[in-house]
């Protein structure tokens, strides 16, 4: 017996857009194997930038909680962070218009705490029936616990869970091409 699989559309550059979520400086020492998610936050920037697809970023109450991390504000010129108070960005009007704005169906998210804000963004996105991927290895939260119950959560609701590395070969689909060239580099990254 054969299992039936609801396979969701392939990812498109031009139908793809990247949201950052709340990278921010207050958080940078708490958060569980920071080090790892920066380095692939800034991996799928990078990699979204030279497949000219649109990158948001949030800050949740800059205020208190700084602005966004300098290793990855630098990847901007320059970063225009969406201001967000819900967890959910999609409780934000800002943002939603910025990602309306983009015309991307097919959402890309990243950042932090998975359990939270990360969880509640793609559960909004999926009820407007937008396709959301999550990037496993550039999520986390201040525990790995609550990073594993965020991405079993989304996992359970449809979300597709892939790597960095698993969506830039999805997004490319082939070798050889100017695209792939562009991005090499990126890709023999670990």
């Amino acid at each position: 017996m054969s299992a039936k699989y609801n396979v969701p559309d392939r990812l498109t550059p031009d139908r793809t857009a990247l949201v950052v979520i709340d990278i921010q400086e207050r958080f940078r020492d708490l958060i569980y194997n920071v080090e790892g998610i920066l380095a692939a936050t800034s991996r799928i920037i990078k990699f979204s930038q030279a497949m000219e697809m649109p990158v948001l970023v949030t800050e949740h109450y800059s205020r208190g909680l700084g602005v966004t991390v300098t290793e990855l504000r630098n990847l901007f010129k320059p970063l225009q962070p969406l201001e967000k108070i819900h967890f959910s960005c999609q409780g934000n009007e800002g943002f939603r218009k910025a990602l309306a704005d983009t015309g991307r169906d097919q959402i890309i998210l990243c950042g932090i705490e998975t359990h939270v804000c990360v969880y509640q963004t793609a559960a909004d996105l999926l009820r407007e029936g937008k396709q959301v991927a999550v990037a496993v290895d550039a999520v986390s939260s201040l525990s790995a616990v609550n990073r594993q119950i965020g991405l079993q959560r989304m996992s359970e609701m449809g979300v597709q869970t892939m790597g960095v590395q698993m969506l830039m070969f999805e997004l490319l689909r082939k070798a050889g091409t100017s695209d792939f060239k562009a991005v090499s580099g990126l890709l023999k990254e670990s």
